[in-house]
This record gives C-alpha cells, sequence and structure tokens, in this order.
C-alpha cells in the first residue's frame, strides 16, 4: 500500500549564478549562470565575495528580479585533477589539461605547490592525490641501458684509422682541426682563451663518408661515440624524445672526451614553423637548450649530418652551436682512386686490378657506390668458389653498380620512367 505524504510547500525556483567579479566601489555585482550568459546587478548595502552562490528568481528581463544568498554547495561543481603552480593566502592557481585555472585557497587539506590534487572552481582542492606531479603520459622508465642503445662500444671504429679513408684529404684535414685537435688540447686552448668548438656540420650528398670520418675521429681522439641515427630519437611517448636527448647529453658530458653525433638531422630539426609537428618543436627546442648548456670545461663536440643545409632550423645555424661546417664533395678521379686502393686492402684479392679504369669511368660516383663494386665482386668470386677477388670479378662488380646506377637514374622515385 502507497503511503500517503502531507503537500510540501516549495520555496521560488530559478537559476543559480556565481559571482564572478565585483565594481570597484563594491556596489556593482558580476554574475556567471550555469547556462554561461552573464549579467550583472548593482546592491545598496549587501556584503558579496566573489565565488558566492546566489538564487535569481523572477522576471530576468525586467527589474523586478530577486536575488538570494544560498549555500555555496548548492553549485554543481565539476572536479578535476591538477598540479598546483601558485598558491597564495586567497588564491591557487593549478594547472590543468594544458589550462590555468584560479580557485579559492582552503586551509584543509594543506597542499603544496607542486601536489597533483583534486579540485572544483568553488570547493577549491579537496583532496591530495599525489606529493609529486604527474604527468599526462607516464613513460617508460629510462636507465643507462636505454642510453648506451646510441654509445657505440669501444670508441668510433677502433680498427680504422684515417689512411683508412679514401680520398679527400682536404676535408679530412680540416676535420681534424676543427674535431680531433679540440678534444685532444681542450686545455691548452681553453689558456689560450678561445671559444670551444660545440658544433661541427658535415654536408654533402650521401654516401661521401661523413659517418665514418666522424668514427675514425673518435677513435684516434680517445673519445666516447654517442650515434643517433635521424628520427629513431623520436618516442611515440609525449616528452621521452626530449628526455632520452638529455640523458644522453649527460652522459656524454660525463666522459674525458666525446662526440654526440647526429645522423641526417634535417630529419630531426627541421625549420619549425606553423606546420610543423609539436614533437619536432619539442625536439629542436630541446636541442637548443642542451647546445646552449654546455660548462665551460666540458669536452664534447657535437657533430651533425645533412645533405639538406637548407631545411635546418636556422637557430642550430646561430655561434656557439653548429657554426662551423665542412663540406663532403663527390670524390674527384684521383680521390675515387684513393678509394679503390684504400678498400682493397682490407680484402682478398688475386693478381693486379684496373682501379685506373674504373676510376676514369665513375665520374659523380659516391664513396658508398665504389665500395658497393667490392660487395658485387665478392658475390661473383664466392659464386664461382673461389676465395679471392680476381679481375673478372673486380670489373664485373663494376658493371653491375653501374647498370644498378644507370637503372636509377632512368626510373624516377615513383618507378615511372623519366
Amino acid at each position: 500500500m502507497r503511503e500517503s505524504r502531507e503537500p510540501v510547500a516549495l520555496g521560488p525556483s530559478g537559476l543559480l549564478a556565481r559571482i564572478t567579479a565585483l565594481g570597484d566601489d563594491g556596489r556593482r555585482v558580476y554574475i556567471r549562470f550555469q547556462n554561461g550568459k552573464t549579467g550583472f546587478f548593482d546592491v545598496v548595502a549587501h556584503e558579496c565575495a566573489i565565488g558566492d552562490v546566489l538564487l535569481v528568481t523572477g522576471d530576468l528581463d525586467s527589474n523586478s528580479a530577486q536575488v538570494q544568498q544560498v549555500p555555496p554547495s548548492t553549485w554543481p561543481d565539476d572536479l578535476w585533477v591538477g598540479i598546483v603552480k601558485i598558491k597564495l593566502s586567497d588564491v591557487t592557481v593549478v594547472e590543468s589539461s594544458g589550462q590555468f585555472r584560479r580557485i579559492p585557497t582552503v586551509a584543509d587539506p594543506d597542499y603544496e605547490v607542486g601536489n597533483t590534487v583534486l579540485a572544483g572552481e568553488v570547493q577549491g582542492v579537496t583532496r591530495i592525490l599525489s606529493p609529486k606531479p604527474i604527468k599526462y603520459t607516464i613513460l617508460p622508465e629510462l636507465d643507462e641501458s636505454a642510453i648506451d642503445h646510441y654509445r657505440l662500444s669501444d670508441s668510433g671504429e677502433p680498427n680504422l684509422g684515417f689512411d683508412d679513408f679514401g680520398g679527400l684529404p682536404d676535408v679530412v684535414a680540416r676535420a681534424r682541426e676543427l674535431i680531433e685537435l679540440p678534444l685532444k688540447e681542450s686545455e691548452r686552448l681553453s689558456a689560450i682563451g678561445a671559444r670551444p668548438i660545440r658544433g661541427v656540420l658535415f654536408t654533402g650528398a650521401p654516401g661521401t663518408g661523413k659517418t665514418m670520418l666522424a668514427r675514425i675521429i673518435a677513435a684516434r681522439a680517445g673519445a666516447e661515440f654517442y650515434e643517433i641515427s635521424g628520427p629513431e630519437i623520436f618516442s611515440k611517448w609525449y616528452g621521452q624524445s626530449e628526455e632520452v636527448l638529455r640523458k644522453l647529453f649527460a652522459a656524454a658530458a660525463k666522459h674525458d672526451k666525446a662526440i654526440v653525433f647526429f645522423d641526417e638531422i634535417d630529419s630531426v630539426a627541421a625549420q619549425r614553423g606553423d606546420e610543423s609537428h609539436e614533437a619536432s618543436k619539442r625536439v629542436v627546442a630541446q636541442l637548443l637548450t642542451l647546445l646552449d648548456g654546455f660548462q665551460s670545461d666540458t669536452n664534447v663536440v657535437v657533430i651533425a649530418t645533412t645533405n639538406r643545409p637548407q631545411d635546418l632550423d636556422v637557430a642550430l645555424r646561430r655561434p656557439g652551436r653548429f657554426d662551423w661546417e665542412i663540406e663532403f664533395p663527390l670524390p674527384n678521379e684521383s680521390d675515387r682512386l684513393d678509394i679503390l686502393n684504400t678498400t682493397e686492402r682490407r680484402l682478398s684479392t688475386f693478381g693486379s686490378l684496373p682501379h685506373e679504369m674504373v676510376a676514369t669511368h665513375t665520374a659523380g660516383w659516391s664513396a658508398a657506390e665504389l665500395t658497393q663494386i667490392w660487395n658485387e665482386a665478392a658475390l661473383l668470386a664466392a659464386s664461382d668458389e673461389r676465395t679471392a677477388i680476381r679481375e673478372e670479378d673486380y670489373v664485373g662488380g663494376f658493371e653491375r653498380v653501374a647498370d644498378y646506377r644507370n637503372r636509377s637514374e632512368e626510373t624516377g622515385v615513383d618507378g615511372t620512367e623519366r
């Protein structure tokens, strides 16, 4: 049987509004309704404070509306998570979802700047969730083993020397002057008062030996070598790319001598613009900060390679960053002959090989393409069950690489004939 109830008399119904501001004279009161609309009214003698909740009844479009104060708990306050940035006696600023929110300061709970809290616009902080600021995405831990991924075991190329780098003698000499000498003679240069060389940019076509020379310099100078190959620095985790860079530079700075090497830096630090990806902007900004943050006694040189220097962010080329540049041209005939003779020393060959002929007929070839001749020649020798490269293998390898180059030049990047 349904229980009968006596009728209940309801008070006036209306709209809830919050006081958002007060006039300079304290008489004009500005309010915001739950639906987002705003308004104001004047009072003669009424104590009002920002954040008070009011019930507005009557006709809002006339002067007959009535206003009365109600408990703050009547305002439906949505709670959200944020990090306390500023705490004053009356106002607290909390960062939430990338925005700063102003809330009233409360005594309980006793929170501090840096706490992760649960808060609302009216109630203020209601609960401390963590004494530390939490990140939007929890990153996987980056320990020393993660940084070791970028470190070459046994500095650079320990079994190679400058005699193993064929051709481009002027380039080798300049690189040794700008990188090897400062690493070995940092104390003397410091005593002279010279500005440390922090960044050197290697420019030139792919396959001209930029990475190989950097590794040889590290080995000969006894420097630790950290290598980052293009976009592998980018992480799917928000903020982890910058953390990797910070840890990597910190690890390099712990050594007496170190080289941090960026291969294809244009893929990491391209010119920033309105259409640039946010992750790329953050990485460029972090890299600039690290280049500018070296201590005076830090013996680290940063080398970067690119075949599109015009695409680099202009800030990277300012003094104290990558303000030194070495261009790696395609080898001329003399360089090509030297490269062929040099690379032969590391292989098993039989008889005299026609290096002069190959050097003459390979104008425009890179060092990597010349080296590819030996790979093809080795395959030909092995297919004939021999353990040494003969002249016919060598010539055959040259013809294979030449044929591949011709087909590549005749075909566009999309596979269509030009």
